[in-house]
């Protein structure tokens, strides 16, 4: 397995990239994942026609750190015009990659033509392709799409090849269809097929949710990057697990403390990030923080309780107390 890919002309790690999460995925969360070796890392996605009206949160979610190098700003829209203009409003901000998205299942961006409805019209999704492209320059132009609409339309393969002939530099599969949503299992052989039915890279996307799960993904479907979204959720370390095990390194999972300590660190990011007072940022922080306390004795209590926090002093004492409650728990064993 080569060490890097090269999609157009940025290169990225050939370990486990960010997959682009709306309403999880912001800056503060981007930057946790890279710190623990997120290879590549994808914005939220952002509308075209609301760049092109000019949307107050544009600056905000385009905006590319250095810090997150190789970095995508995402796209979704279903009109050609839009998307291009789009494109080249995002370009000020110098991203790496431009992506679009053609996989978002929400009824929302469905609606209006977008996301993964482009699934059923393989030629308005190549349309929206080349006129990005054309837009973009030497900026490559990649497409995250999913399975087919249904199981009864699995058209991953036939629509990665119009977009590569539309001048996509790499595609990205998510193997479920639009109707399963984020339910039942991905289909890896799916993501095989697509990356036999084109020559640009191909980026598997689905179920990852440890290093073991991710090397299976490029084992059993030749793909030339791995993309994790809800693996990542509360547990950054997945990358760098990944990492080692590609390595042929052990790896040592983090202690609870050193979770909590992480779990308290991001939550500062968010903070710091956050142009809202305290309170309004918590909202953000509440969610990760309860992911950081997943999978643990007494677990769903604290959960519940992360939703109520409205300080970060508030946090800091409650993964005080949920460390307390584990070493007790040990203790009594």
């Amino acid at each position: 397995m080569t060490d890097t890919i090269k999609i157009g002309r940025v290169t990225i790690p050939r370990t486990a990239a960010l997959a682009p999460m709306a309403g999880v995925a912001d800056r503060a969360y981007r930057l946790m994942c890279k710190k623990y070796g997120a290879a590549y890392v994808v914005s939220e996605m952002v509308s075209a026609k609301g760049i092109c009206y000019s949307d107050r949160k544009t600056a905000e979610l385009c905006t590319v750190t250095d810090e997150e190098r190789p970095m995508a700003v995402q796209l979704f829209g279903s009109e050609p015009d839009f998307m291009a203009e789009a494109v080249k409003i995002v370009l000020e901000y110098s991203p790496d990659i431009i992506d679009i998205n053609m996989g978002c299942p929400v009824p929302k961006v469905v609606g209006t033509g977008a996301g993964s409805a482009l699934m059923k019209d393989i030629k308005l999704a190549a349309d929206i392709t080349e006129a990005a492209v054309k837009a973009a320059g030497e900026t490559p132009v990649t497409v995250k799409i999913r399975s087919g609409w249904n199981a009864e339309s699995i058209n991953a393969p036939e629509m990665a090849k119009a977009l590569e002939a539309a001048g996509a530099a790499a595609v990205a599969v998510h193997g479920r269809t639009r109707d399963m949503f984020y339910s039942g299992e991905s289909d890896s052989s799916v993501i095989k097929a697509v990356k036999e039915a084109v020559s640009i890279p191909v980026i598997g996307n689905g179920d990852i949710t440890d290093a073991d799960s991710c090397v299976k993904m490029y084992s059993e479907t030749g793909c030339d990057l791995v993309m994790i979204g809800r693996g990542s959720y509360g547990n950054p370390f997945i990358f760098r697990e990944i990492e080692a095990k590609l390595r042929g390194e052990a790896y040592e999972p983090p202690a609870l403390e050193t979770k909590m300590q992480v779990m308290l660190e991001h939550i500062r990011m968010i903070l710091e990030l956050s142009e809202k007072c305290e309170e309004l940022a918590m909202h953000e922080a509440r969610k990760h923080a309860a992911w950081y306390m997943n999978g643990y004795y007494g677990s769903a209590k604290f959960r519940g309780r992360c939703y109520q926090l409205s300080s970060y002093a508030e946090a800091e004492a409650l993964a005080e107390e949920f460390i307390q409650l584990q070493c007790s728990r040990q203790a009594s064993l």
